[in-house]
């Protein structure tokens, strides 16, 4: 076995890596700016999946010689555009945004924890308190809500700062859809 080879296989492949880093990178931007800020906001799992796709994309066409730069840049643009395609479909289309987005749910209510709503999403007590925790509160009679969003974080709102909960009319009463 060529241990050397399994080290440095040739400036050949360093320099091609080194030129797909940088004009790859340069592009990604360019294309995460021209799509808008929706591409790097809290991530549901839509959009976590198009930036997990968008990082595979980009180790392929760092690593691999088989893929050349131009085709790796229109992978790029192409789950770019499918996303803000299907975005903006999901903004006009209720069954699209239900399939794609997941509801905000009620898992925590003036003292009661919504058992169902935490079964359905796979949320423990312990979860829910290190949230009310975070969030600066030593028991939960000071806390009126605590809402799992659909980009999976919490919110937590003061039994002092909850007003009429109109806040609230968005988040479905009803369990969501699993997935």
């Amino acid at each position: 076995m060529d241990w050397v080879g399994v080290f440095f296989d040739g400036w050949n492949g360093l320099l091609r890596t080194v030129v797909a880093a940088i004009t790859s990178y340069v592009g990604l931007i360019i294309v995460l700016r021209i799509s808008g800020k929706r591409s790097l906001a809290k991530l549901n799992i839509f959009d976590f999946v198009v930036t997990v796709a968008l990082g595979s994309t980009l180790a392929t066409i760092l690593l691999s010689q088989d893929v050349a730069l131009a085709e790796g840049m229109t992978a790029f643009v192409m789950l770019i555009a499918l996303q803000w395609v299907v975005a903006r479909l999901s903004v006009r289309w209720l069954p699209l945004r239900r399939m794609i987005r997941s509801s905000p749910r009620v898992l925590f209510q003036h003292g009661q924890f919504n058992r169902r709503a935490m079964h359905d999403e796979r949320i423990t007590e312990v979860e829910v308190d290190a949230a009310i925790r975070k969030d600066g509160f030593g028991d939960h009679s000071s806390v009126a809500w605590v809402v799992l969003e659909s980009d999976g974080s919490f919110s937590v709102i003061a039994e002092e700062k909850a007003g009429d909960g109109s806040v609230l009319e968005s988040v479905p009463d009803e369990p969501a859809p699993h997935g």
